[in-house]
């Protein structure tokens, strides 16, 4: 009997607007995660705390742990104190390194995890992949993905707009990372699943497109549900493979040689836009050109304060953070001296195309 359909694990409860963190008890107990509070609420050193205070009223059974960092022994520290007692789930409040210490703290402990997102930085908001730092380098982890995703627009609004703005970033290089997964399927015969591709490119084509920016709420909620459906493909495919691809080779190596450069979401935009180049896809420059410059996100290196042997380092490093991957950069295989030339080049079209 031929398979009809197939299972998918996706969040109960997904709610992107406007006083969604007020409603916090509520969706709680109507999703029947939890019915009487008794919740682990994470909260950063952000507004994460701020948000902590406004629900408290209401999940009175809840016990507050701060964490900060975004490492993996600030993970492991918080999964030891989730043992103090019995809990319904764990509530992550904050950034992207407080939700990613929530959900891997979590999965260890075998509780489902509430993500509350306070910024729109990456698609870690929604995603089955932990990146946590440990030994100063940051690595990734397979997590269970949130069983509810939040996202109140007015603390996005309220957070540094440069970290939301780099969430474009990371939304933008799903176009990038399916090139190369389809180009791992014809060169390796690698698997390509469908439906997680096109989850990938739906929002990343939704926020290419959107006229609007950060000051528009109709364009920050396609930013938002672009990043969550970045999360369910990772979910579907059961890795990050239909939102990484060189361009976020290109970010590790980028953390791993220059640590503190700038976020993941402008790294990745802007490995993005390389691999493109390098890919010859000269309409996909174009267009991926135009958003990142009109959201003010880097597109060269110095952009981001990186020389251009520097970039030539890192993209030189890139495919040793991820050794099982093939994306462009592992077929072309360019030495130091050909990645100099195809950044000079590149460089050129970035001023030809910004006029």
């Amino acid at each position: 009997m031929p398979l009809l359909a197939r299972t998918v694990l996706t969040p109960l409860h997904i709610d992107v607007r406007r006083g969604a963190v007020a409603d916090l008890a509520a969706i709680l107990a109507d999703g029947r995660i939890s019915s009487g509070g008794d919740v682990a609420v994470v909260v950063g050193p952000g507004q994460g705390e701020r948000i902590a205070e406004l629900v408290r009223p209401s999940l009175r059974s809840a016990d507050v742990f701060t964490v900060a960092g975004g490492t993996l022994d600030a993970a492991d520290d918080l999964g030891s104190k989730l043992r103090a007692r019995s809990y319904d789930a764990v509530v992550g409040i904050g950034g992207g390194k407080t939700i990613d210490v929530a959900k891997y703290a979590a999965t260890r402990r075998g509780l489902p995890m509430v993500s509350v997102a306070t910024s729109l930085a990456n698609d870690g908001i929604a995603s089955p992949v932990a990146s946590l730092i440990t030994d100063g380098i940051k690595g990734s982890y397979g997590v269970h993905i949130p069983i509810a995703v939040i996202v109140d627009l007015d603390f996005v609004e309220s957070g540094p707009e440069r970290h939301n703005r780099a969430g474009i970033g990371d939304v933008v290089s799903n176009i990038s990372a399916l090139a190369d997964w389809e180009l791992a399927r014809r060169v390796r015969g690698e698997p390509f699943d469908g439906l997680a591709a096109s989850l990938s490119r739906a929002g990343a084509e939704a926020v290419i497109n959107h006229p609007g920016d950060m000051s528009d709420d109709s364009f920050v909620a396609v930013l938002a549900e672009a990043l969550i459906s970045s999360g369910l493909a990772m979910a579907i495919e059961g890795t990050s493979r239909p939102c990484s691809g060189g361009c976020h080779e290109i970010m590790h190596a980028v953390d791993a040689l220059f640590p503190g450069t700038a976020s993941h979401g402008e790294l990745a935009g802007l490995g993005a836009l390389f691999c493109t180049w390098l890919r010859g896809d000269l309409t996909r420059f174009a267009q991926m050109t135009s958003c990142l410059v009109r959201h003010n996100l880097p597109v060269v290196p110095n952009d981001v304060g990186l020389t251009e042997d520097q970039f030539v380092d890192a993209v030189q490093f890139a495919p040793r953070t991820r050794p099982d991957r093939y994306t462009i950069l592992e077929h072309l295989a360019m030495s130091p001296t050909e990645t100099r030339e195809r950044l000079a080049d590149y460089a050129d079209a970035i001023r030809d195309h910004c006029g």
